[in-house]
């Protein structure tokens, strides 16, 4: 199973990143980040030990519904939809459409590489 790459870069450098792509003068390599947080805070907000615990039991149990995860993981479902849609705005996790239209979590990654610089 693969490893995500993320970076760290403030939303201006982000943005300068992007419209430079949108213009062609920029390229990004394969081995770059796909995911970028604004911070370390950032960061450690969203891949929490309880979210990281979350990631693993998904990887582990594949479960069928936010139900069952929400059984399984003794958390409330309200409480997951939110945690999961943070994650998957950050390409941590994923749905797919189950039986009776219930959606399932699915993570691709067996974990997370972070770059980080000094320089801008």
């Amino acid at each position: 199973m693969k490893t995500l790459r993320v970076g760290i870069a403030s939303r201006e450098t982000y943005k300068k990143r992007t419209l430079a792509i949108a213009k062609g003068e920029y390229v990004p390599t394969k081995d770059e980040p796909k995911i970028w947080f604004e911070s370390l805070g950032t960061l450690s907000q969203v891949l929490s030990d309880q979210n990281r615990d979350l990631l693993k039991l998904i990887l582990e149990t594949h479960p069928q519904s936010l139900s069952e995860l929400a059984e399984k993981s003794g958390r409330a479902t309200s409480n997951l939809s939110r945690t999961l849609r943070t994650m998957e705005r950050y390409g941590l996790v994923h749905f797919e459409q189950g039986p009776n239209r219930q959606l399932v979590p699915r993570v691709d990654y067996a974990g997370v590489e972070l770059e980080m610089s000094f320089q801008s």
